[in-house]
């Protein structure tokens, strides 16, 4: 069994960065307040713990989230709830890192830029690998196997790829590969993608995950620095240039969700994100989130269980094929297909369904909502109908390209 001082220097040989400081523009007004990766997911998530449960899982706990962007609630969520999960004694760490001004007088200008800023505490830390990571994906995978590839080829650099339909190429920095997994081009957000060999409606997409060479990763970043032209972006500036020079190798996409088609998911715009929180109170949906081989964990929520009260004649507190929060209480309403947030509050003879509500919304009686998303701490009035009249919703909220009404805080009801 391996002692402990080996298990500390094991683990001391990656360290890991999670990009968190993103803005989620195309989540708006679901970002209004802090970032992407710190939006609720699936009740009581948020969007960073995928990433971060998946560095617990697999054993990395030398951990560097760089935050930007109103970064307040995230930084709460990651000191109260995650940092509780790694040990100081075993030389475990999640550090929460803003922007340092390295050098410049303002804040992270993009990905590359994010870990140049930060390079000392690759310098200190005197890693054998560096892992970069988005804060803002869906999705379960044991880093440690990308890890051993990387070891395995000898690569500078290993990019995490997954399958993605060539019509949503434009979204992503797509990858050609040799058969033996070498990248010998990489186009950036491209409008029209190189198909996957024998594949012609797909095309490898890159996941926003990077194995480094630590040495090589610093080279190339200081060079990037000094280059006025550079965006500072890891796509767009540093693949494309190491593509032709080093040993940069893709990785496919081992999914721990263990069901039949991977599970990826960026849910950067709100129909994207909506259908994501929907498949969770399928039957059987397409992301498992009650796998204990592969736990995803979050803040505890400290509030009471959730309950429904009332079965009177024409009230009764009811929730079908949905998921309730801690700190819940259904008083008399009926709750179909939806996921409610911790603290929400549903009072009598309301009707709510295909709807998410975000934690501490109040729905007063006779309330009818309908495909919804009610963002933190709204109170919705008596008889308010949400979801029901698609000209009326437009006139005072949001509303999707597939007819999804967001309902954000301030908003006229």
């Amino acid at each position: 069994m391996e002692n402990s001082s080996a298990q500390k220097e094991r683990r001391r040989r990656v360290l890991a960065f999670i990009l968190a400081g993103g803005k989620g523009q195309r989540l708006e007004p679901l970002t209004v307040y802090y970032p992407k990766p710190a939006v609720t997911f699936g009740g009581i998530y948020k969007i960073i713990d995928f990433t971060l449960s998946n560095c617990f899982n697999s054993d990395i706990r030398n951990i560097y989230a760089l935050v930007q962007y109103k970064s307040a609630e995230l930084i709460r969520h990651l000191r109260d709830g995650w940092q509780m999960y790694f040990s100081t004694a075993r030389g475990e760490y999640l550090e929460i890192i803003p922007p340092q001004y390295a050098g410049t007088d303002q804040s992270y200008t993009g990905t590359a830029d994010a870990i140049y800023q930060n390079l000392y505490l690759i310098e200190q830390d005197n890693p054998e690998f560096v892992v970069i990571l988005a804060g803002d994906h869906i999705y379960k995978m044991d880093y440690r196997r990308m890890i051993e590839t990387h070891r395995d080829n000898d690569a500078d650099l290993t990019v995490g790829s997954v399958e993605v339909p060539l019509r949503d190429s434009i979204h992503f920095g797509i990858i050609q590969a040799d058969a033996e997994n070498r990248i010998i081009g990489f186009q950036e957000k491209p409008k029209e993608a190189t198909p996957i060999p024998g594949n012609t409606e797909n095309c490898f997409a890159s996941m926003g995950i990077y194995v480094f060479k630590p040495q090589v990763l610093i080279d190339f970043l200081m060079r990037d620095a000094a280059d006025s032209s550079s965006s500072h972006d890891f796509g767009k500036d540093i693949i494309t240039k190491m593509v032709s020079t080093h040993r940069v190798f893709t990785y496919s996409f081992i999914d721990e969700n263990r069901k039949t088609a991977k599970y990826w998911r960026d849910v950067g715009t709100l129909d994207a994100y909506y259908y994501a929180n929907m498949d969770l109170i399928c039957v059987d949906p397409l992301l498992n989130l009650y796998d204990a081989s592969w736990p995803i964990r979050s803040v505890p929520v400290q509030a009471p269980p959730p309950k429904t009260v009332f079965r009177d004649n024409g009230r009764t507190g009811i929730a079908v094929d949905s998921m309730l929060s801690p700190g819940c209480i259904i008083s008399g309403g009926r709750v179909i297909h939806s996921i409610l947030s911790p603290r929400v509050h549903v009072h009598s003879w309301t009707h709510i369904e295909d709807s998410i509500l975000f934690e501490g919304v109040d729905v007063a009686r006779h309330a009818r909502i309908r495909r919804a998303i009610i963002t933190e701490g709204v109170r919705v009035p008596e008889h308010a109908e949400i979801g029901h009249n698609n000209q009326r919703d437009r006139e005072r909220f949001i509303v999707t390209e597939n007819g999804v009404v967001i309902v954000q805080k301030g908003a006229k009801i």
